[in-house]
């Protein structure tokens, strides 16, 4: 008997067909949320990507630029980030003390960069001196203008009022060149603590973004006593314990001469101590060989930081001199501070002690104080290579980051 295939009736094929349709609806259901979940988890990594890249990047900007510092091998992976094409060229900047000289250095691929000043401390070579050459090239490789203005008293060993307004009337010149926005202020050593006081200036608060201070003075009285005892209180009430080294001591010397010597001998002597603080050591000789006996046991006696006489002598010069001190010191005049603070100091500094960054961190208002470190890392401002662990150079990296950061945002 021949075999024939069923036939479906109308119903039956209606049926199947609304099957059909209703299992392909659920398809297109199920299909329609990841899609929407797929869509989604691409934006939301757009978002995290745009949040994280530029930390990211800031960290790695930042162990190129320590490393440059450190005189070390910057690792292949960080070069592009690193080695943007610069322009350094010499500036003249008119301030109320005077045309002072600058240099600017600018990124070639970027000359409308973010901008940065960069103070050097208390140095003979001023903005010519190699450290501060080396960090201002490594900060402009990384795409920024930076001005290393020269403070001409603070070249010559003098920590005074007078370069307070030279920081803020070159901070505001670059703060023009930006285009009015304000920028960002570093200092070193005891330009730090200076740079502070100009940003607590009305004069010159608008023109600076934020301020860092890199191994700098709270109160210069308080260094000035640890020049002779070797000790530093901190705010907790304990004492930092650390031996001086005479070149602090040796700068008060020299800024008050006429506090340890007579007037007659002040040139010959002044021509020792400084030769001795420019490290000039065939000027030193000279400078020596021209003294009366007399003289020569005076310097001796001098260069002598820790003889009970010498110290007598600075003890007289810090009370003689109490009022010059209180004004170039930041104490008394953080409290009210609004412009951003971020400060780093040296663990071992012996020149200016750390626990004057405790000091600062402890008088700053929270929402103004926006990082403090102090690491073993550095000493006063060098990078000590040896000693410090993986996590105390992680640490100063991120320091260093959120500076690069924050240099960055507009």
């Amino acid at each position: 008997m021949p075999t024939s295939t069923p036939q479906r009736t109308s119903s039956q094929a209606t049926g199947i067909a609304a099957l059909a349709l209703r299992l392909r609806r659920r398809r297109e259901a199920a299909q329609l949320p990841r899609k929407t979940w797929l869509t989604f988890l691409l934006l939301f990594a757009g978002v995290i990507v745009t949040l994280v890249w530029p930390f990211a990047k800031a960290h790695l900007q930042a162990v190129a630029v320590l490393d440059l510092v450190g005189n070390q091998p910057v690792p292949a992976v960080l070069h592009k980030l690193v080695t943007e094409p610069i322009i350094p060229h010499d500036v003249s900047l008119n301030t109320s003390q005077g045309t002072v000289r600058g240099r600017l250095y600018t990124p070639v691929r970027h000359p409308n960069a973010p901008a940065l000043v960069v103070l050097h401390g208390v140095h003979h070579l001023g903005m010519d001196e190699p450290r501060l050459i080396a960090f201002a090239s490594a900060m402009a490789s990384c795409g920024f203008r930076v001005l290393t203005p020269e403070l001409p008293d603070i070249k010559d060993y003098h920590v005074g009022a007078n370069s307070i307004a030279t920081i803020g009337d070159t901070t505001t010149w670059l703060a023009q060149q930006n285009g009015g926005r304000p920028v960002g202020v570093m200092g070193l050593s005891f330009s730090g603590g200076l740079s502070l006081l100009a940003a607590s200036d009305p004069q010159f608060r608008q023109s600076i973004k934020f301020v860092v201070a890199i191994g700098s003075q709270d109160a210069m009285s308080r260094v000035a006593q640890y020049y002779r005892t070797g000790h530093d209180l901190r705010p907790d009430g304990t004492e930092q314990l650390l031996p001086p080294h005479e070149y602090g001591a040796l700068v008060m010397e020299y800024e008050n001469l006429q506090d340890f010597a007579p007037a007659a001998d002040l040139t010959p002597l002044r021509a020792v101590l400084r030769a001795h603080l420019y490290e000039d050591d065939v000027a030193e000789k000279a400078a020596l060989a021209a003294l009366t006996p007399a003289q020569l046991a005076e310097v001796r006696q001098l260069m002598d930081t820790t003889s009970a006489e010498t110290r007598d002598k600075l003890s007289a010069a810090e009370t003689k001199h109490i009022a010059d001190m209180a004004g170039v010191s930041p104490h008394g005049h953080l409290e009210q501070l609004t412009t951003p603070v971020y400060l780093l100091h040296g663990e071992g500094d012996n020149i200016i002690p750390a626990a004057e960054t405790l000091w600062m961190a402890s008088e700053l208002p929270s929402e103004t104080l926006k990082a403090s470190l102090i690491s073993p890392v550095l000493t006063h401002i060098d990078i000590d290579k040896h000693g410090p662990t993986a996590m105390d150079r992680w640490r100063l990296v991120h320091f260093f980051a959120l500076l690069l950061h924050a240099a960055e945002a507009r």
